[in-house]
């Protein structure tokens, strides 16, 4: 498996980098990942640890890992020695250096972002070359992950997406006459801290010592060392998956307990009983669906928590409670409500609200910066907010959103110039563009061959068209090769500008 190492004359290690052939070497990752979905499949567990050593043993595998944590977000962040690897010499050294003999992982670096009810999130940030051991063995256990995961679970897996669990929602819930009327909606306290390590060790198949070792690497504040008793650090590359896989089986556990029975016939012909239980996940929020309230307080929780209670892990007590879909709930950002025999999903007043809050902080940032650079910052934004909610019905809310921000334009403008008019103001910072008026917009100075001046104008909400999105297929795998064509399609539609 020494596959991807450049046959070249040169031996300086920043050319041999550079010289990789990466196409090779994800050709031959994909292949070994591919048999270890098939080994999954067949139960052969054995099998999948043979692959599994493989694949972390492979020159591909390692390279690949090191290629993902020098080149991801993170990548310039260090943990607690402070190293980075930025060169191309030192990248191509640290390949060799993820060996299993001998690894000791170093602790974390503990920092805190802030969650958005205002408390602080703690962060775990391993050492580079930590990040890269478990790039390494998340390509040899994701396979397995994705083969057996839950089919409506859809956080921290490539191919799904929030869209993906908001269009499950509707399919859940949407139906006039045979559709769950009532709602648990789960959270799950301290997912990440608080999972059992035992668990993990016996249950999670992957190499047991190395993560044994990363289990109980603590982390370290204030110059000081803390050990880790339970839990997965938030901030480690393979946390997500270990947090899914720990959580995988309830939507199986709830499909067995509450199976659709055909009844008895009667004189109105064969009765058929629907439990209509649903579980709908996305990493640790999820909501289960039911026919009432009684069958999700004494039936469903209690098996939730027994569920949860084996992994180490419990309910949180303020934010599951059971919602009857006539009322509505909040989830992933959206408010999901029905109105008699329709179903409304929009975006969630909370979401809107963090939104727009956004939008003032970077105005009250920028109010000595320049037009054009506001105009380009606000603008990203806008489209980022705009794309998560273009698949439901969004449209309202979008022009309510842009009437405000033009209101917090205007007044940006009036601070600005306290002692002008109105009409110099609007002159000043509104143009007419592309046919509309009262477009925030800059003439950027620049010009088209033509000679037609370049302006920048603010993107808006409503810029963004809606579209129905088209849901994952549940039992869909990104890593078994049976599945290539499907996925080529859904990409050649999202590169087309149409929802997959």
């Amino acid at each position: 498996m020494n596959a991807g190492q450049p046959a070249c004359a040169s031996s300086r290690p920043d050319s041999k980098w550079d010289q990789l052939d990466w196409s090779r070497i994800e050709r031959r990752v994909r292949r070994l990942q591919a048999r270890i979905v098939k080994a999954t499949q067949e139960r052969r567990w054995g099998r999948v640890k043979s692959l599994q050593w493989l694949l972390t043993h492979s020159f591909s595998g390692r390279a690949l890992a090191v290629d993902r944590v020098t080149t991801n977000q993170g990548a310039k962040t260090p943990g607690v020695d402070g190293a980075t690897w930025q060169m191309p010499e030192t990248r191509y050294r640290a390949i060799g250096t993820l060996r299993r003999r001998g690894y000791t992982p170093q602790p974390l670096r503990r920092v805190y972002i802030p969650k958005s009810n205002g408390k602080l999130r703690p962060l775990g940030i391993p050492t580079i070359r930590d990040r890269a051991m478990q790039a390494l063995h998340l390509l040899a256990l994701e396979p397995v992950a994705e083969t057996t995961g839950d089919p409506n679970s859809y956080g921290f897996r490539g191919a799904r997406s929030t869209a993906d669990a908001i269009q499950q929602c509707h399919c859940c819930l949407s139906h006039a006459n045979d559709s769950a009327e009532w709602v648990l909606e789960g959270d799950i306290q301290g997912c990440f801290d608080n999972i059992s390590h035992a668990w993990m060790l016996t249950n999670i198949p992957t190499d047991t010592e190395v993560l044994r070792k990363w289990l109980g690497a603590g982390f370290v504040e204030s110059r000081t060392w803390f050990p880790t008793e339970a839990g997965t650090p938030q901030g480690g590359i393979i946390s997500p998956v270990l947090a899914n896989l720990t959580l995988d089986g309830l939507e199986q556990l709830l499909r067995e307990r509450f199976r659709p029975l055909h009844g008895q016939r009667s004189p109105f012909g064969r009765q058929y009983h629907n439990p209509r239980v649903h579980l709908i996940r996305y990493a640790d929020d999820f909501i289960i669906t039911g026919r009432s309230r009684e069958q999700l307080e004494t039936e469903v929780r209690p098996l939730v928590e027994a569920f949860l209670r084996e992994r180490g892990l419990t309910l949180s007590p303020e934010k599951t409670k059971i919602t009857h879909v006539s009322e509505g709930f909040d989830f992933l950002g959206q408010h999901v409500r029905k109105h008699g025999d329709c179903l409304l999903i929009v975006p969630a007043k909370k979401n809107v609200h963090a939104f727009m809050e956004r939008v003032r902080m970077a105005l009250r940032k920028n109010v000595a910066s320049a037009q054009e650079p506001l105009i380009r910052h606000l603008s990203l934004v806008i489209r980022g907010w705009a794309n998560y909610h273009r698949h439901i019905a969004a449209s309202k809310t979008f022009r309510k959103v842009d009437h405000e921000i033009w209101f917090n334009l205007w007044r940006w403008a009036k601070w600005r110039h306290p002692k002008k008019t109105g009409g110099w103001i609007a002159k000043r910072y509104w143009r007419q563009v592309g046919g509309k008026y009262w477009s925030f917009a800059v003439d950027t100075g620049e010009r088209t061959k033509s000679g037609k001046p370049i302006v920048v104008r603010l993107a808006l909400a409503t810029d963004t068209k809606i579209r129905r999105h088209i849901k994952i297929r549940s039992e869909a795998n990104p890593f078994d090769p049976r599945w290539a064509g499907y996925f080529e399609e859904r990409a050649f539609l999202k590169a087309r500008g149409r929802s997959p």
